[in-house]
């Protein structure tokens, strides 16, 4: 396995490295603890620094590597980082730091993706309040995420599967939105489509009636979702939905002793830091054209009341599951640097 091939305990010593790096062609090693987990990525590079700067061949290995490697949460995103960062290696990490792969630049093509060639409709017009004060200056969709706004990541990702028409409902600083998009060297297909006033997450839809024909892609602007989308479409056409939900599982653990009461504060039960496990809707849908009928002009509602909305008038609506580290929530000020580091690495 080469994961095990590159990996070096990082206790062992700099010489002991420096014997593995001279048998290996990758010239690379990655260092991890007794739980095999990832600490330190380590090159001939850094042990020449190392040495240069007063070190010892005797030193444990984990004083020369360097601790902010790039890493991957999946093969299809290691890919990515090798043609885009240019590295020599990526490991693939599990949610505990452990090492599952190490993908290579030299042995490893880009993956292929399918053409699916559905348009795609981009929820865009919100004012991002919980991106304050950011907001206050940019349109949530042009929030940068590393070298691109968040919205050009959602249309990237999208156009590796053959979706290369956008319709984009704009609204909050929406000539901003336009004007970065009118001067980008990709020159995206997009179709924009004013909010006079905000219609809420599904009230702007009713502006796409005779302008798209067939099954499209919708998704709000600050969500990334980096499934496969073939299968995705596979199971909507699959399950003859209406509407398939893109539904991210979630683990949550309450860090404090849950006590149940009863009557007079009787305490009936006591949990110890409960985990509970449950699916979130992630903002990204699979939707039918006929679902824009039953929007009014100029309703004001949110995307769930047309669903639920649907469902009344016997309309099929499914959950499609991922999992929760393949969406990338750029919502709150908190995961914006989450998002950077599992597009870019954490270097």
């Amino acid at each position: 396995m080469e994961a095990q091939s590159l990996c070096i305990i990082e206790t062992e010593t700099i010489r002991g490295a420096l014997e593995r790096l001279n048998r290996t062609a990758k010239k690379i090693l990655f260092t991890v603890d007794g739980l095999h987990r990832l600490t330190a990525a380590l090159t001939d590079g850094d042990v020449r620094r190392y040495l240069l700067s007063g070190g010892s061949l005797e030193d444990a290995v984990s004083a020369a590597g360097n601790h902010r490697p790039i890493t991957a949460r999946s093969r299809e995103e290691a890919l990515r980082l090798l043609a885009e960062r240019g590295c020599v290696a990526v490991p693939v990490l599990d949610g505990a730091g452990g090492v599952l792969d190490i993908v290579l630049a030299d042995t490893h093509s880009p993956e292929t993706y399918p053409a699916l060639g559905l348009p795609v409709v981009i929820m865009a017009g919100g004012k991002g309040t919980r991106l304050e004060p950011y907001t206050k200056i940019l349109p949530k969709p042009l929030i940068p995420v590393g070298d691109l706004p968040i919205m050009e990541h959602i249309m990237r990702q999208f156009r590796r599967y053959g979706c290369t028409e956008f319709h984009s409902i704009v609204n909050y600083k929406k000539q901003l939105i336009k004007a970065y998009f009118s001067e980008n060297e990709e020159q995206y297909d997009t179709f924009w489509y004013d909010e006079d006033k905000p219609l809420g997450t599904g009230g702007g839809l009713s502006l796409l009636k005779g302008h798209v024909r067939r099954t499209f892609f919708l998704t709000n602007c600050d969500v990334l979702i980096l499934a496969d989308y073939e299968k995705l479409l596979r199971f909507h056409r699959e399950t003859g939905s209406a509407v398939t939900m893109v539904c991210a599982e979630k683990h949550v653990t309450i860090p404090y002793g849950v006590v149940e009461t009863g009557e007079n504060g009787v305490i009936t039960a006591m949990r110890e830091k409960p985990a509970f496990q449950f699916l979130t809707n992630t903002g990204m849908y699979l939707v039918e054209p006929e679902v824009l009928d039953d929007i009014g002009e100029n309703e004001v509602i949110g995307f769930p009341d047309i669903i639920e909305r649907g469902r009344q008038k016997g309309r099929r609506v499914s959950a499609y599951t991922v999992r929760e580290e393949d969406w990338l929530d750029m919502g709150q000020l908190d995961e914006l640097e989450k998002m950077r580091e599992r597009l870019y690495g954490r270097s």
